[in-house]
């Protein structure tokens, strides 16, 4: 994408220098309607300048989400060679070894947290597609919020602490009407995002409660927290905190576009604070039926 600005610039220059030159051409033969050509060629260069702010904001756009998509598809390789490394890696082992059945189990769960969580990649994937072609009907139905964020949270618990990393208060019975499977998707993907930018094995804090008929959400980190200025910028498609030079952390850069997404469709709203002392909290609010 370097190219075309390139030849975009060397143009602009080209085009402004003989606008210049034939203003002066002009002047020289007929020096009686200079006041003229410098109001028309005033007003020429004004729309040429706009036009040429416009289209260089376009490329730069276009240049931009082209490096995303290339991130993005690069993210996505990575984000299945890992799960897929994992289970290989157990299976290999329950295979080769006598292992007594306490130890076969667990690889297994292990291996299925890790199937769940490629499941969980190309649920959004697909879910992200079929939103931005409007092709997704967002079906609802009354289910328990509270059972939900539950289940989510046992199973993002990540196997290779010892200690619990995911603390939940969740006030029970909570109901919800609404797209059940998207908004496990928003659950899954704020939980999951809290776990990836914290320390490791940091406890992350998972809040529901209904105080006067409206349901409030919460994930807590501790981890490196989101600028004043990348805040706006979060829910992006493809947008993701950092640099890609210097970020460290797995992603696609999806899921808190669907979270935005998702939560519109319920008509909930999201705010996104900075945690004491270090790290975020996304707090959802709802309604008492989710509408």
């Amino acid at each position: 994408m370097r190219k075309p600005l390139v030849i975009f610039y060397a143009l602009a220059i080209y085009v402004l220098s003989e606008i210049i030159w034939w203003a002066y051409l002009l002047v020289s033969v007929q020096p009686e309607r200079k006041g003229m050509i410098m109001g028309e060629g005033a007003i020429f260069l004004l729309i040429f300048f706009t036009g040429a702010y416009y289209l260089q904001r376009t490329l730069k756009k276009e240049r931009n989400l082209h490096e995303q998509q290339k991130n993005f598809l690069l993210s996505v390789t990575h984000e299945l060679k890992s799960p897929l490394a994992s289970i290989k890696l157990y299976i290999q082992t329950i295979l080769k070894r006598e292992l007594d059945r306490q130890q076969i189990n667990s690889f297994l769960n292990n291996s299925l947290k890790d199937i769940e969580r490629l499941d969980d990649l190309v649920e959004n994937m697909l879910l992200a597609t079929r939103i931005e072609n409007h092709s997704y009907s967002f079906p609802k139905e009354e289910f328990d919020f509270s059972d939900v964020i539950e289940k989510v949270a046992n199973r993002l618990q990540i196997h290779s602490c010892s200690s619990q990393i995911i603390s939940c208060e969740l006030e029970k019975g909570i109901k919800l009407t609404g797209d059940k499977f998207a908004l496990t998707l928003v659950v899954s993907n704020l939980v999951e995002n809290a776990v990836k930018y914290s320390p490791a094995c940091a406890e992350v804090k998972v809040k529901l409660c209904n105080k006067n008929n409206i349901i409030h959400f919460a994930v807590e980190d501790k981890g490196i927290g989101i600028s004043d200025q990348e805040k706006s910028l979060i829910f992006d498609k493809f947008y993701r905190v950092g640099s890609e030079e210097t970020r460290k952390t797995k992603g696609t850069g999806l899921g808190l576009y669907i979270v935005k997404q998702v939560l519109e469709k319920h008509k909930a709203y999201i705010k996104v604070k900075n945690n004491k002392p270090t790290g975020t909290i996304f707090e959802v609010t709802f309604n008492s039926h989710g509408n």
